[in-house]
């Protein structure tokens, strides 16, 4: 019986997911550099806690930022987590002008099971990155044509699309302590950047021209990882996680189409992409299953990735650190205020693209949340609130506050009915 709900399960995610592909959850200019904006792959119980997850480890949570995470699966439970968010960004430039912006998005959706004791799996739908942008500038060029004169032009600039991951994981847990584990990932998805410039004029000698780069995606990665629990006079809790990918070969192919006076040239490039070495080290530290303190530090090394066949002209090494607290009053206590969740945290990180040649201004976030037990379930409806701010141009500012929440559904499947 249990494998028919998991296939349906499985099925209604999966029309979901591919509903929700194409749409867009960003409207950032940032996002027309490197893949896009990258996305860090956390739970919304993570979000709240500053993204915090390489040490985290649950049976009653998804973590698939660690793979070893999922040995810790209980033997009758299946779960199963949809995430949704909505965003408001507000963009600031130089001279004070302003605008802003709202999307939304289906974000994630994920599962976890035992598969044999001490052996957990999960499975599940991430975005990997995405794009989303639609901003012009205006200028104007002097120029001798028998008598000097300006050239007025407008430079347009909008992108559109994302690159998505369907994933698989496996966990095993040793001498009660260690836990080791691995995803492995297939993505894919393509993105277009169109850069079209305009003359205001009708001079012959001005010539409108459009760019239209396109980057199609389709490519396997692994992901591993690593736990080690270890519990003191039955009230201290400590977890120390570790993530590695190597850096691997990307399978994208980019296509550049230029018009200029409706002649085009095309040309195709099939190599010359990489996805970075990356690691990280975390630890999560829980007192008398009320209080859980959380931290994290990941690094990925983009300036030694083939982007377009170079190396370090335009993607640098980014990182990111994340700090955590979450309280809960009584796990077990019968009142619905006992089992609340309440989290708080803080990122700070260094994107992974050089804005103009240069290093762009780091980014940082707060955020808070609240988990909410359902009645007479092991159900959980969460909420992230985050408010972030990036700061890659003094010539723009980017504030945005994101919405972020969940059913982390938890049913006992794996058992059988005896009369």
């Amino acid at each position: 019986m249990y494998k028919n709900k998991i296939s349906i399960v499985i099925i209604l995610a999966i029309i979901s997911f591919q509903t929700a592909v194409g749409q867009n959850n960003t409207n950032s200019p940032y996002t027309r550099f490197g893949f896009g904006q990258l996305s860090d792959n956390t739970s919304v119980e993570q979000r709240a806690m500053g993204g915090a997850a390489i040490g985290a480890r649950s049976p009653h949570r998804i973590n698939t930022v660690n793979p070893a995470s999922y040995s810790a699966a209980d033997s009758l439970t299946f779960m199963f987590d949809l995430g949704l968010s909505t965003l408001a960004s507000r963009f600031t430039d130089d001279a004070g002008n302003r605008n802003t912006q709202f999307t939304g998005n289906l974000d994630y959706i994920t599962m976890k099971f035992r598969l044999f004791p001490n052996v957990g799996f999960s499975m599940g739908l991430l975005p990997y990155s995405f794009a989303g942008y639609n901003f012009f500038s205006a200028d104007s060029v002097a120029e001798y044509l028998g008598s000097e004169d300006y050239r007025h032009f407008i430079h347009s600039y909008s992108g559109r699309g994302g690159i998505n991951q369907f994933y698989t994981g496996v966990s095993f847990l040793l001498f009660n302590r260690l836990s080791l584990g691995a995803n492995m990932y297939y993505m894919w998805g393509d993105y277009d950047n169109v850069r079209h410039l305009t003359f205001t004029g009708a001079s012959p000698h001005e010539r409108h021209t459009t760019d239209v780069n396109t980057i199609s995606v389709s490519n396997l990665r692994f992901r591993f990882g690593a736990q080690y629990q270890q519990v003191f006079n039955h009230r201290h809790n400590l977890t120390l996680g570790a993530i590695f990918e190597p850096k691997t070969s990307f399978g994208a192919e980019a296509v550049r189409t230029t018009t200029t006076h409706a002649i085009d040239t095309t040309t195709v490039a099939t190599t010359g992409f990489e996805l970075p070495l990356t690691f990280g080290l975390g630890a999560f530290y829980r007192l008398d299953n009320r209080w859980t303190l959380g931290a994290d530090f990941s690094m990925q090394q983009w300036s030694n990735a083939l982007f377009f066949g170079e190396r370090g002209r335009s993607l640098q090494d980014s990182w990111n650190l994340a700090l955590g607290l979450e309280y809960q009053p009584n796990f077990r206590g019968r009142r619905m205020r006992d089992r609340v969740m309440y989290r708080f945290g803080a990122n700070i990180s260094q994107p992974y693209f050089l804005v103009d040649g240069e290093t762009p201004g780091k980014n940082f976030g707060i955020t808070f949340g609240v988990g909410l037990p359902l009645p007479n379930t092991r159900t959980m409806l969460n909420m992230a609130f985050e408010y972030g701010r990036i700061n890659a141009s003094p010539r723009l500012q980017e504030d945005y506050f994101r919405i972020t929440f969940n059913i982390a559904l938890a049913e006992t499947w794996f058992f059988q009915r005896r009369l």
